[in-house]
């Protein structure tokens, strides 16, 4: 077996930077709870609406254009002039909400919304003090910054087919430095991504980068903002390429497992307690893979060792084999991945979200599909017919 570069798809361990305490962080799900001041909807109503206003905690003035948004998804907005926000059709699941704003620290909240609820609260984002410098860029500096640069958009985006139409539109908002073969980097403000092969924009919140001895280790918040298609013949370009990114991706995997839909969706799943080729493969009774979780909208994965979830759906394509230095010919071989758990069982709501994401680490196509590659949370490939867990 190939020598597999591991990829955290967030960072994991104490003190990770723009989170809230825990105790902080569940007086703010209790809030959003209590604050739910309207009854649940028709029986048929599928969603939630989060709406509230948006206040500098030092002076108490409202703050208007600062980014509201759903993570991973489509669903955002910005703030009006008196701070207010509204997002009106949420889907009812595991979300973490995102208030954000160039000079505040981040407010976020991991929760479960609930159909038909409506969530009203107040958000106060205490200020960042940011020292003002002067700032001389040599010629030597610039080029040891496009050297990082580089290196970083490699990293981060991913080396796959759609990572040559992905472009990172404000790179002078980064920080690097590395020292001894580790990089890491910072952002100032939102990440612009224009993503041409999906057909996305995408403005990511970065809060947390890094690189070392084979390992990334990343932490941030996408929104993704829909472009418009040159003509009919990029849409379907687009539609192709976004469909070939959902199906076979960890979301689609998770799904099929939730719904006990494996088989049909191409899924194999094995065991193995080691990745240095001196491990069998077991297959595994999915029965024993999830239990019921604290809610009906959650489900525990628990497992020991290492997932290996082989995707019959596609094979591997060249961008894959040159990104694990498998020589060129030969046969292709079916998509693979492997994941573990870091500290214990973790929670998967109805949508295929994993609701600790610091709660695995991924492997093999997992890890190589990345930034080029994410979809957001809400997307389906057209004529899906919708799981039970989504119905």
């Amino acid at each position: 077996m190939n020598a597999l570069p591991t990829m955290y798809p967030r960072s994991i361990g104490p003190g990770v930077p723009g989170r809230l305490p825990q105790a902080l962080r569940m007086l703010v799900v209790l809030l959003l709870f209590a604050a739910a001041g309207v009854p649940p909807g028709h029986s048929q109503d599928r969603h939630a609406r989060i709406a509230g206003q948006v206040l500098a905690a030092d002076a108490g003035h409202p703050l208007g254009q600062a980014h509201v948004f759903v993570a991973a998804s489509m669903m955002g907005t910005t703030t009006d002039a008196k701070g207010q926000f509204e997002l009106a059709e949420v889907p009812a699941g595991a979300h973490r909400l995102v208030v954000s704003m160039v000079g505040y620290t981040p407010f976020e909240a991991d929760s479960i919304f609930r159909a038909g609820m409506t969530y009203e609260f107040e958000v106060a984002l205490e200020p960042t003090s940011v020292p003002l410098q002067e700032i001389v860029v040599s010629a030597r500096e610039a080029r040891r910054f496009q050297r990082r640069l580089i290196k970083f958009t490699r990293l981060f985006l991913s080396e796959t087919r759609n990572s040559e139409l992905t472009t990172i539109l404000n790179p002078e908002v980064l920080t690097f430095t590395s020292r001894l073969g580790r990089l890491t980097a910072t952002a100032s403000a939102p990440l612009i991504l224009a993503n041409r092969a999906l057909g996305y924009r995408l403005q990511y919140f970065l809060k947390e980068f890094s690189y070392a001895g084979g390992t990334i280790k990343w932490d941030g918040d996408p929104l993704f903002i829909p472009l418009e298609p040159a003509d009919s013949a990029e849409a379907e370009r687009w539609e192709a390429n976004r469909q070939a990114a959902f199906l076979g991706s960890k979301r689609h995997f998770f799904l099929s497992l939730l719904n006990d839909r494996t088989g049909e969706e191409q899924f194999t799943i094995y065991r193995r307690y080691r990745l240095d080729g001196s491990s069998s493969a077991f297959l595994i009774d999915l029965e024993t893979l999830l239990r019921r979780g604290p809610t009906p909208l959650e489900k525990e994965l628990t497992f020991s060792g290492y997932l290996e979830i082989v995707y019959a759906g596609d094979r591997e394509d060249e961008y894959y084999r040159r990104w694990q230095r498998v020589p060129p010919g030969g046969r292709r071989d079916y998509q693979r991945s492997f994941i573990r758990l870091n500290d214990g069982p973790t929670l998967i709501d109805q949508t295929g979200e994993v609701i600790d994401p610091y709660g695995i680490t991924e492997y093999g196509y997992f890890a190589f599909e990345r930034l080029s590659d994410l979809m957001p949370k809400e997307y389906r490939p057209p004529g899906w017919e919708p799981y039970e867990s989504e119905r």
